[in-house]
């Protein structure tokens, strides 16, 4: 089910424990390591991780012999959670605490030399100003919590003073956090409330977010996003909003793709996403293979209306266009407009497939350099469309953009007999004369002239023969 769809942090709780049930060996603690690396990086959860974090520390026998790998290993499984959950303002502080007492119970079995515990000391003194830095939710209990181990470790004289024998840039770090944490206690209050109402919290998440953004703090603003997204996970007006913030404030490659990626498996139905999401990876200068794959995976995804899938195609045109330069093989443009045309032109309306065929058309022309192939594809159109007066226009009109007056000439004269919707036929003829007039011989004005006045003599007669015979079918209707 994962393959297609996320899930949600609970689920991967219930996989974990499911898996642990039945695991054994080294290979077990491996593939349920992986299970939770691949929970973790789906939503954000203070739970999972702690679950994570917990699992590790018992069941990795690297970790839980203290080797100097193991040491390393969960530092930087705590980093890395800290970093994607430390700033959480209601929960954050489970993280910092664990980490925390994972650092003191080794400074309790170090039976190393004083230089070493010295060392593990200062770890725990620098995870607390790290904490007491941080606006959360308990920050006067992290206080009181530091000041009491100071007092263990013998280095304050007065451990229930909230001020004395703190480092002054550890006590302004501290006040200026309560500040930012009593700034936003009414928007955690707001959330809290409306627990049950989903369009309710959305829209508390969204004045969080922008309060978030006045104060230009990215990390913030990003787990603040995490969170919404966690609780909201299928509203396309979060993720739109945390994806463009991304790609106008942090633009870190690795956090694009993971966001792009959640976004579009989370809300598949959103053209505009995907269309960012191509987009983004042009800009991080992804492989052409990665963004290949990102375009496939995006058509076959059921969007509203076939505009949508208009709208991905050309988006992969215009980022194969901008990367000719670098070696790319036109035929990959001209293969997405056929793939293109094949599958929207039965559904698409005669403005959009204009857009597509001129487009094409231009690029074979400027690019491919094959006007031969240019035309082939006005003539596909005319083929499918040739009763609308817009296509022959098109197509007219890149032959007169290149100079082609013969080509532009014999596109008249097989068109201007044609009956078109509305004035087209009269607009056609109108447009023939004046073509004639720009870049003709007297010749060619003058047949131009002889051939629109007998099409008009012409269908005069026709409309002349048809009223005449409505009026003797009336007379006759009349004598019966």
């Amino acid at each position: 089910m994962n393959k297609y769809f996320p899930l949600t942090p609970k689920m991967w709780q219930d996989w974990a424990k499911d898996e642990i049930s039945l695991s054994s060996g080294r290979g077990s603690f491996d593939d349920i390591e992986k299970l939770y690396e691949r929970g973790v990086q789906e939503y954000l959860n203070i739970k999972l991780w702690r679950d994570y974090l917990d699992y590790v520390e018992e069941h990795d026998q690297s970790v839980s012999q203290c080797s100097q790998s193991g040491l390393s290993k969960m530092r930087d499984l705590y980093e890395r959670a800290i970093t994607a959950g430390g700033l959480h303002v209601t929960e954050g502080s489970k993280l910092w605490e664990a980490y925390r007492e994972y650092e003191m119970a080794i400074l309790t079995i170090n039976d190393g030399n004083d230089e070493e515990k010295a060392k593990q000391v200062q770890r725990v003194r620098a995870l607390f100003h790290r904490q007491l830095s941080v606006p959360l939710a308990d920050i006067e209990s992290t206080l009181a919590a530091y000041k009491s181990w100071e007092a263990e470790e013998g280095n304050t004289r007065d451990p229930d003073s909230q001020v004395d024998d703190v480092p002054p840039n550890v006590l302004s770090a501290y006040k200026k956090a309560s500040e930012m944490y009593n700034a936003r206690k009414q928007y955690e209050d707001e959330l809290s409330v409306v627990a049950e109402s989903e369009a309710n919290k959305l829209q508390v998440f969204l004045k969080y977010i922008k309060f978030e953004k006045s104060f230009g703090d990215p990390a913030r603003v990003q787990v603040l996003y995490e969170r919404a997204v966690s609780e909201l996970p299928v509203s396309s007006d979060l993720w739109m909003g945390y994806t463009s913030y991304l790609d106008r404030t942090l633009k870190v490659p690795a956090i694009l793709k993971s966001v792009y990626h959640r976004a579009t498996r989370n809300c598949t139905w959103v053209s505009d996403l995907w269309v960012h999401y191509l987009l983004s990876l042009e800009r991080i200068r992804a492989s052409e293979d990665e963004l290949r794959h990102v375009f496939e995976l995006a058509i076959q995804c059921s969007f509203p209306s076939m505009n949508e899938y208009l709208n991905i195609y050309l988006t992969r045109v215009d980022s194969l266009r901008r990367r000719m330069p670098t070696g790319l093989d036109f035929e990959l443009i001209r293969q997405t407009f056929v793939d293109a045309a094949e599958f929207l032109s039965p559904q698409l309306g005669i403005e959009e497939l204009l857009l597509l065929h001129a487009y094409w058309a231009k690029l074979e022309c400027n690019i491919g350099k094959d006007i031969a192939a240019a035309r082939g594809v006005w003539e596909n159109a005319l083929k499918k469309s040739g009763s609308v007066l817009e296509v022959w226009q098109h197509y007219i009109s890149m032959e007169i953009e290149r100079g082609h007056t013969h080509e532009a000439r014999s596109l008249y004269k097989r068109c201007y007999s044609k009956k078109f919707a509305g004035s087209g036929s009269e607009a056609v003829c109108h447009a023939w004369i004046r073509f004639e007039r720009e870049h003709g011989t007297l010749d060619d004005y003058d047949l131009a002239i002889k051939k629109v006045c007998c099409r008009t003599i012409f269908w005069v007669y026709i409309l002349s023969f048809f009223t005449f015979y409505l009026r003797l079918r009336f007379i006759s209707f009349s004598f019966d």
